[in-house]
């Protein structure tokens, strides 16, 4: 058996450091005010759409409404949860080997399961949500652990919204 883990580590820190140094100037210059409540109130608009289009799709699907009913709140939803998955990313890849990210990717997954296990729409929706809580409200010991490094790492600063 081959242990990639020690080669995978040395990787991933030659991508932090590549990271750093292109980001070097960005993290050291702070976000101007105004800059600052644009960032904030379109990720907070993004993440209020998010939730919109969760419960309408949600509800559409644990109440066995008629896809046609319920499909515009599933497209807000997905498109919504790419654009805040591509925000993360750009803003630091280390999301991506976060529990925050993994998680998220965990749940895209569940998803795609939609369609081979339709007959259980409504129980993969609810671990959705249930992983949701998990990456949203769970410590950050726990949301920024690294499954790559076993510790923690935190990322550059992130603008909450």
């Amino acid at each position: 058996m081959i242990n990639l883990r020690l080669p995978l580590q040395q990787l991933l820190i030659s991508f932090t450091q590549i990271n750093r140094n292109i980001h070097f100037t960005m993290a050291r210059k702070e976000l101007s005010e105004k800059q600052f409540w644009i960032q904030r109130f379109s990720k907070t608009s993004l993440r209020a759409i998010h939730i919109l289009g969760i419960t309408g799709a949600g509800g559409g699907i644990l109440m066995h409404v008629p896809k046609e009913q319920w499909q515009i709140y599933w497209i807000m939803a997905m498109s919504t949860g790419a654009a805040m998955m591509l925000w993360e990313v750009v803003r630091d890849w280390r999301w991506l080997i976060q529990l925050k990210g993994v998680l998220t990717l965990v749940k895209l997954g569940l998803l795609c399961l939609f369609i081979p296990l339709a007959t259980y729409k409504p129980e993969l929706l609810i671990t959705v949500v249930l992983l949701s809580v998990v990456v949203s409200h769970g410590p950050a010991g726990l949301r920024h652990f690294s499954i790559v490094h076993g510790r923690r790492i935190d990322g550059r600063k992130e603008v909450k919204g």
